[in-house]
């Protein structure tokens, strides 16, 4: 934990005579974003970014519309009103770049309009962060993740552009940004509820309210007490983690919350000269490896509660971690296009801190435990393969919970196989009372049981204790006691999955047996085993097959005790992209109290 007392935070800050211009680890200059813009590895990136700048001076802003605002509390839905608001902050983000690159008049104008009008939006809020009945803080005064992104994207403008931004523009944000944030969260006695969150939010929300601060307070006394009212915040989203760093959350959201406490606690290293450190401890250290550990294949990550099956790290956070803290990079292919953040402080900072030489580096690989979240992943190459597996444990309660315990993942060059399906469609219904009615948050989402027509049921008390340990030539044993994961109309008294994965010796092979041992109070059960695939599976005598480009599983099972069905259903991902997911439902019914069901993969890769 962050243990510095207000009297060594105030004496770092009021020790500071002038902001120094390098608060964003160099000072992004001119001269410097033109060396930038003819690296290899980010030339896309500034083309990317000239080319959506003079789509910005030959169209109009994207509307914000109150039909649109008014659809979450109507029907629910999001995407209406964040398209067009998300638009503005890719337009925002290009311009800028662009702006500080080739300093031409028309890109300017064109960017301080678009400031001007971001400084008009009724609120800088989603729709879906508002209360929906009348409350004490007023729309425009409402501190959620994206009123204080918009804060720090805009002072970060001001202190990067100077003198460039007519004054006027100028003072407009510094009033803009004083009432809308600054006010209601460092001036008000009460406190926000992210404020005492061990979700991302209080990252990201303490983090960029805290940069915007650090460029726009001159009052040093003041700067003082908001910095430890930030770093308070910070120390509650760091408990959220355990000592073993794992972010139940997911990769994408590691990104987010940890990404914004690292830029908070950089650029606070920056203006402090060091004086004040954020980034010291092992448990630090350990959050910071989350990604390599994790990391599947090179564009796959473990997909577990609101993940992405697909993700790509920020290549400038992984860049800069690796040289403030030493950690283990994951393997990364290229800096992600701009289009795909909508955050300033994530596109800034890849620009800036992605460094060639790092970006094709080797997958790190081995057995990875965590065993206070309950996770388990083992990856090998292996005859010029790569074989990736995860299970996890846990509990239904997690930050971004689904239904999921006992869930795994074999990804095999590339392909995840068997899957999870990370985040749905977010909506008010998906963050309510109906969370579990959606397939990617059931349990009848996952690749786990269902035993006597019951799925898994949400809550602290339904855990399951993963127990894993490295296996013979370097693979895993995993085991995971599953009982309390179920309600009591299960019937169950005991439900323990056993997991060995294991490669096949000179081949392009892997094998993972799954047994489930099933103890129940009495006698006449059923059990449906589910496994979830994107890929469409085949039925052959006792065999399903998953077909991949560069990959296959079989799955061999007992056609006498199971029968096989397999769904096609029509969903979406996370971007509302249509999608058909393959469950295969393995059934057994008649069975006793006491019942062993062994499930065997083979799994190939295409060499």
């Amino acid at each position: 934990m962050i243990t510095y007392t207000y009297k060594a935070i105030r004496d770092a800050i009021t020790a500071v005579q002038e902001v120094p211009r390098t608060l964003l680890g160099k000072e992004m200059n001119q001269r410097l974003l033109r060396q930038l813009a003819q690296s290899p590895h980010l030339e896309p990136l500034f083309a990317e970014a000239r080319a959506a700048s003079d789509l910005a001076k030959r169209e109009p802003f994207p509307e914000l519309k109150f039909s649109d605002l008014r659809l979450f509390a109507a029907q629910g839905t999001r995407l209406e009103y964040e398209t067009p608001y998300f638009e503005r902050r890719n337009r925002f983000i290009s311009l800028l770049l662009v702006v500080l690159l080739e300093q031409e008049p028309s890109d300017l104008q064109a960017l301080e309009d678009l400031i001007w009008e971001i400084c008009g939006e009724y609120t800088w809020c989603l729709p879906a962060h508002l209360p929906m009945s009348p409350d004490r803080i007023p729309p425009r005064q409402r501190v959620d993740l994206f009123a204080a992104e918009t804060a720090h994207a805009l002072a970060e403008a001001l202190y990067l552009l100077g003198d460039l931004l007519d004054p006027q523009v100028a003072d407009r944000v510094r009033d803009e940004v004083e009432e809308r944030v600054f006010q209601p969260l460092f001036e008000s006695s009460s406190a926000f509820g992210w404020e005492s969150s061990t979700s991302n939010w209080s990252a990201v929300c303490s983090g960029a309210a805290g940069m915007a601060a650090i460029m726009l307070v001159q009052d040093k006394e003041r700067l003082a007490g908001i910095t430890a009212r930030v770093i308070r915040t910070m120390n509650v989203f760091l408990s959220g983690f355990e000592d073993d760093g794992c972010c139940t959350e997911g990769i994408g959201y590691w990104a987010y919350g940890f990404g914004f406490f690292f830029y908070y606690a950089d650029m606070l290293h920056e203006l402090t000269s060091g004086a004040i450190n954020l980034l010291s401890g092992e448990k630090i250290s350990k959050i910071a490896s989350f990604p390599a550990a994790v990391q599947l294949s090179g564009a796959s990550y473990t997909s577990f509660s609101d993940a992405w099956p697909d993700s790509q790290p920020h290549t400038g956070l992984m860049c800069r971690l690796h040289h403030r803290l030493g950690q283990a990079l994951p393997e990364m292919n290229g800096v992600p296009a701009l289009y795909r953040i909508n955050r300033w402080a994530h596109a800034s900072r890849n620009l800036l801190w992605s460094e060639a030489e790092l970006l094709n580096g080797s997958m790190a690989q081995g057995n990875f435990f965590f065993p206070e979240a309950g996770w388990a992943v083992s990856k090998a190459m292996h005859a010029s393969a790569q074989f990736s597996m995860a299970c996890k444990g846990g509990h239904n309660d997690e930050p971004h919970n689904h239904n999921d315990l006992g869930q795994f993942i074999l990804n095999v060059n590339g392909e995840s196989l068997l899957t999870d399906l990370g985040a749905g469609v977010y909506t008010k219904d998906y963050f309510g009372e109906l969370r579990y009615e959606h397939l990617h948050n059931a349990s009848e989402g996952h690749s786990v049981p269902l035993v006597n027509g019951c799925q898994q049921a949400a809550g602290r008390t339904y855990a399951a204790e993963l127990v894993g340990r490295e296996g013979q030539g370097g693979m895993l044993e995993a085991e995971v006691d599953l009982t309390q994961a179920y309600p009591a109309e299960s019937g169950l008294t005991k439900l323990i999955r056993a997991f060995s994965w294991r490669l096949e010796p000179e081949l392009p092979q892997a094998e993972l047996s799954i047994v489930d041992t099933y103890s129940f109070r009495e006698a006449n059960n059923r059990v449906e085993e589910l496994f979830m695939s994107f890929h469409r599976p085949t039925l052959e005598h006792g065999r399903i097959i998953w077909k991949g480009e560069r990959s296959k599983a079989v799955l061999v099972f007992d056609r006498e005790m199971l029968q096989a069905e397999i769904e096609e259903i029509a969903s979406q991902l996370h971007n509302a992209e249509p999608v058909l997911i393959y469950r295969v439902r393995l059934k057994a019914q008649a069975l006793g109290a006491e019942v062993r069901i062994p499930l065997r993969f083979m799994v190939t890769a295409e060499v």
